[in-house]
């Protein structure tokens, strides 16, 4: 069983690549697939997770079996550079540079929600405490859905700067109206881990649940209060990314060599 569900995710893999299924499309059903390779539903199942798990598909119920719509990988410099941009304000070091034009999939989202426990743990409060939370999902400009980005500020900076809650948060956006209120300058932290994503996480950026995502948790702490005044956790699905590093030599690594 295992060499032959390998042989038809091969299969697939090849036909999707040559362009027998593009992206945005549906492949044959189950029974469709079980009936052409003359297999059983379970070997059929097994072919198209390891496809599912490579980001190449998307298996949800009532839509079908779907060719994923995939970007070209970005490789990000993830330097500690907070740039501005005259028009958009801060530019943090997720984008190429800051002239880089990118764009939101769908509304963006504000609504006050209970908060996760990661984003809770961030920003000091309890799990489960009502938040203001700004959601929207972005991309380069022209490219499939490339994260998730949830913003959450503090019931202390809502207070202090109501602006932030609302749908036009000004020029410079909601971090311009917190420093604006006394904030400023708002210092950042940066968190990167590997994990697998929650179900809506997924559903927001159309990606697999065997997948893992890169997350980029960012901690802004506030001049006046010394703690965290938001935080904002972008979720970017694992076949999108990858961090490049560009290694420095110490003094004790210099070339050529010191004989001793």
């Amino acid at each position: 069983m295992a060499a032959k569900y390998r042989e038809i995710a091969d299969d697939l893999r090849r036909r999707i690549t040559a362009g027998e299924w593009l992206p945005g499309t549906t492949l044959p059903g189950y029974a469709g697939l079980v009936a052409e390779y003359g297999v059983g539903r379970g070997v059929i199942s097994e072919a198209l997770s390891m496809l599912e798990a490579e980001g190449l598909i998307s298996v949800v119920k009532r839509r079908g079996i779907t060719v994923r719509e995939r970007g070209a990988r970005r490789r990000l410099q993830r330097g500690s550079l907070v740039a501005r941009d005259p028009a958009r304000g801060y530019v943090m070091p997720a984008a190429s540079g800051p002239d880089e034009p990118w764009q939101a999939h769908g509304q963006p989202k504000r609504e006050t929600v209970p908060i996760t426990e990661r984003a809770a743990e961030l920003l000091g409060v309890d799990p489960g405490t009502p938040i203001l939370r700004r959601r929207r999902v972005t991309s380069p400009t022209g490219e499939p859905p490339f994260q998730l980005v949830d913003t959450w500020i503090h019931p202390r900076g809502v207070a202090d700067a109501p602006q932030v809650a609302g749908r036009d948060t000004g020029p410079g956006g909601y971090l311009d109206r917190l420093e604006e209120a006394g904030h400023g300058p708002i210092s950042w932290t940066e968190y990167m881990r590997p994990r697998m994503p929650s179900p809506d996480e997924a559903r927001q950026v159309d990606m697999p649940l065997a997948m893992p995502v890169l997350e980029l948790a960012r901690v802004g702490v506030s001049a006046l209060t010394k703690s965290p005044i938001e935080v904002t956790v972008c979720v970017i699905p694992g076949d999108r990314v990858e961090v490049v590093t560009q290694l420095r030599r110490a003094p004790s690594a210099r070339w050529p060599q010191t004989q001793t």
